[in-house]
């Protein structure tokens, strides 16, 4: 769902990581595969900003053949795609909090990247925008 494609380009002694999809988004590593974990921060980092200013998400291109992509991790992917439902149904924080029965700042814990939120508020948050959160163990 937010899988955004990267590019890379050798810098030097690094490799450096830029998406096209959100430009915020800029990372560097010693070697293409320390680069690509930089990149999940980077991506969470760049999205974030989105979230913050109240902003819709950028939706990621389609890569290119060959072309790696980045998405973020698990529980980021969740509040992100919880904070993409909300947007769309043009319902603000406030209106969300009232119908979870809860106060505004545990609304704004929800959103933010870096808060270790526990999935069944997110679910519980879904449910009230009429979505459901589902969870995949896939191979690599």
């Amino acid at each position: 769902m937010f899988d955004y494609p990267v590019t890379l380009t050798q810098d030097g002694d690094t490799v450096l990581v830029t998406f096209a999809d959100v430009p915020q988004a800029i990372t560097f590593g010693a070697d293409e595969e320390e680069a690509l974990l930089q990149a999940v921060d980077a991506l969470e980092s760049g999205l974030s900003f989105y979230v913050e200013a109240r902003q819709p998400l950028p939706l990621p291109s389609k890569p290119r053949r060959g072309q790696k992509t980045v998405r973020p991790g698990a529980l980021e992917g969740a509040k992100l795609g919880l904070y993409q439902a909300m947007t769309e149904q043009g319902i603000r924080k406030a209106e969300l909090a009232r119908r979870l029965g809860w106060h505004v700042p545990q609304v704004d814990r929800l959103f933010d990247l870096q808060h270790a939120s526990k999935f069944d508020q997110i679910e519980s948050a879904a449910r009230v925008l009429g979505r459901s959160l589902e969870v995949r163990v896939t191979p690599a």
